[in-house]
């Protein structure tokens, strides 16, 4: 079987979904499938395993979106459409379409299956409406024009509605699926409350196998329930440095906590000088910034911390890092309610409060809770569960049952 992945982002630009998108391919094409990811071109040296000439990728021409030039966009339109039939000449003949994009890609993925006459599955990465807020005080016209953009570039195909929320766009770019996935249970369950998609299919996105068992076997040699290494409390937190990761007010809680722990930041973004400002400003050596690292190297971070820190909050479609660190025996500080119940345990729960100020002081509290109760040996212990529901061999096997339906009809 031939699946072609449509994503926003180049596979080895940075993201959780990114980091899946690769992940999925590699566990596929083990079990005897060919996987394409279709893209706009990167502009920035790419970090990832495969090289420029991988016929796996198929890079549309593209301009950059962000000042460091890791993210870009392509227009969907009839040119772009050519180009990709063309590339897609040189690849053996498409059986099914995995689109796993919100914008540019979830267009152009679409109207490649349309015209084509080839089903699709369409996973749900992003909380549109959520992320948007994020970013820009004018998010209710943003989405009136997304949904008009959409309304454009989708014509014809499927039932485009003519509302103009977040909820709307998602249900316009997924009219003409086969089947819809979301990445965790509460995701799911709010796309067809919303009327998405009348029946969702929950697959939580994974961790490759091998790598946890490498990880596992180097910073666990003892096994599991060895003694943590001695020294302060370790926390990491992980992602992308953008508002809606609320990586600041993470610092601003280090700070006002004044926590006797390490602090470890690892990721990129546009956030990251106003980050070191913070930390310069507070004058806390230990807050340590370790900027993009590879996937194994992540891992281990994790696996070597006391707790990861989980501080967005309604962002989320599943927030990869508790479930990470889960899989490797670590707790997590939590602020996101949906994430917390979904992990089922091994975790502090940061309380929910009204505004930004109450959700520092609230995370502030929590850090200081974690760290006393690590340091006493009293840490929680992730459900074991997880971490064999978390695998990307059991992921891409619940994937394929999706694939065969949608094939089916």
């Amino acid at each position: 079987m031939h699946i072609v992945f449509f994503a926003d982002q180049h596979a080895e630009s940075l993201g959780g979904a990114q980091v899946s998108m690769r992940l999925q391919r590699k566990y596929l094409e083990r079990a005897g499938h060919t996987v394409t990811i279709v893209a706009p071109r990167m502009h920035a040296a790419r970090g990832g395993q495969h090289g420029v000439a991988d016929p796996g990728y198929v890079d549309l021409p593209s301009i950059p979106i962000t000042a460091d030039r890791e993210y870009a966009m392509t227009w969907p339109g009839r040119r772009t459409d050519r180009f990709l039939d063309q590339a897609l000449t040189r690849r053996p003949p498409v059986d099914l379409v995995h689109v796993q994009a919100d914008f540019w890609g979830a267009f152009i993925g679409h109207r490649f299956a349309h015209r084509h006459g080839i089903p699709a599955v369409h996973t749900m990465h992003n909380r549109v409406d959520v992320g948007i807020a994020a970013v820009t005080p004018l998010h209710r016209p943003v989405l009136g024009a997304l949904n008009l953009w959409r309304r454009t570039a989708l014509r014809g195909i499927g039932v485009q509605p003519r509302g103009a929320d977040g909820w709307a766009y998602l249900a316009g770019i997924a009219a003409e699926s086969r089947a819809v996935t979301a990445p965790s249970g509460h995701f799911a369950h709010r796309l067809e409350q919303h009327g998405v998609f009348g029946s969702v299919d929950v697959i939580w996105n994974g961790i490759d196998d091998e790598v946890r068992e490498q990880v596992l076997a180097a910073a666990l040699p003892q096994g599991p329930g060895a003694e943590r290494a001695p020294g302060r409390p370790r926390f990491i937190w992980l992602g992308r440095m953008s508002p809606e990761k609320r990586l600041l007010p993470f610092l601003e809680a280090v700070v006002a906590s004044d926590v006797d722990a390490d602090i470890e930041v690892v990721g990129g973004g546009a956030q990251l000088r106003a980050a070191e400002r913070i930390a310069a400003r507070a004058g806390r050596p230990r807050i340590r910034f370790a900027g993009r690292i590879g996937y194994a190297d992540v891992l281990a971070r994790i696996a070597a911390a006391d707790a990861v820190v989980q501080t967005s909050i309604g962002f989320e479609t599943q927030g990869m890092t508790p479930f990470e660190a889960a899989t490797l025996g670590t707790p997590t500080v939590v602020s996101d309610p949906d994430i917390a119940s979904e992990l089922r345990g091994g975790l502090w729960a940061v309380p929910s409060a009204v505004d930004e100020p109450g959700r520092v002081a609230a995370l502030a509290d929590t850090l200081r809770i974690a760290a006393a109760d690590i340091a006493a040996g009293r840490a929680p212990e992730p459900d074991p569960q997880v971490a064999a529901d978390f695998r990307q061999s059991s992921r891409t096997a619940a994937m394929l049952e999706v694939y065969g339906r949608a094939i089916g009809g």
